[in-house]
């Protein structure tokens, strides 16, 4: 199964056609991501990344639902602490 995650374009370092690179930010948490998909994108908009690579952009509302709803997932199957191992 994948899974593409949207992130927040914050700052470009590469135009190049075939090589376009920028900063994206996941949750605080900046990653360099291939943008050669996304030309159009400017810095805030928010892109659908799967493996490094920004496949598309997508609207800030569905980016923030889907973050939601990603963050629910992970309290939903993080560890009890205090559980029994047993």
């Amino acid at each position: 199964m994948c899974l593409a995650v949207p992130g927040r374009l914050v700052q470009w370092l590469d135009r190049d056609p075939l090589m376009a690179r920028g900063w994206v930010e996941f949750e605080g948490v900046r990653r360099e991501c291939h943008l050669a998909c996304v030309p159009e994108a400017s810095v805030g908009d928010f892109v659908l990344v799967h493996a490094g690579v920004a496949l598309g952009i997508v609207d800030a509302q569905q980016a923030e639902q889907t973050l939601r709803e990603l963050r629910a997932a992970g309290e939903a199957t993080s560890p009890q602490f205090g559980e029994d191992d047993a």
